[in-house]
């Protein structure tokens, strides 16, 4: 059975599976990996959350404020064994929810058109593109979106 804990950055289950996260992002951006490194680090991030499956973690994800009322969805990832099985689903819902209660009316993310699972996965909860934001303004290899909470799309 699968669970979904809360928990911050500090977290040594997330702290494991964000490294996986980024060894599997070096290989997926190559070159480019160094400049989408300096953006994901964890320090600092309050929100974070790990699902189990059978008490072993096999996923995770975070959220951290972008501005008063909009969270911003950083390092979400499932263990290639695990993937298919809607984990990051039902993690980037926990992750909304809080958001929620955070009184947030907003998320916003970025991810790399090098990810075509993660671009389905936020299209299918709703996710609609917008404008590159930040950083990642002008980056060809990125693609943002945003989701109002508490709202249909």
């Amino acid at each position: 059975m699968n669970k979904i804990t809360r928990t911050d950055a500090t977290h040594p289950d997330f702290i494991a599976l964000v490294r996986r996260l980024d060894a599997e992002l070096a290989e997926r951006d190559g070159a480019e990996h160094s400049f989408y490194a300096r953006y994901n680090t964890i320090g600092g991030i309050k929100y974070a959350v790990v699902a189990y499956e059978n008490e072993r973690p096999i996923g995770c994800g975070a959220i951290k404020e972008y501005r008063p009322g909009t969270m911003e969805v950083k390092r979400m990832y499932t263990l290639p064994e695990a993937r298919g099985k809607g984990i990051a689903a039902q993690i980037l819902t926990e992750l909304e929810n809080w958001a929620g209660e955070l009184s947030c009316e907003k998320c916003v993310l970025e991810t790399g058109k090098r990810q075509p699972e993660a671009i389905r996965l936020y299209e299918k909860s709703g996710y609609r593109p917008i404008p590159n934001y930040g950083q990642y303004m002008g980056v060809e290899n990125s693609v943002c979106f945003e989701k109002l909470l508490n709202k249909t799309q």
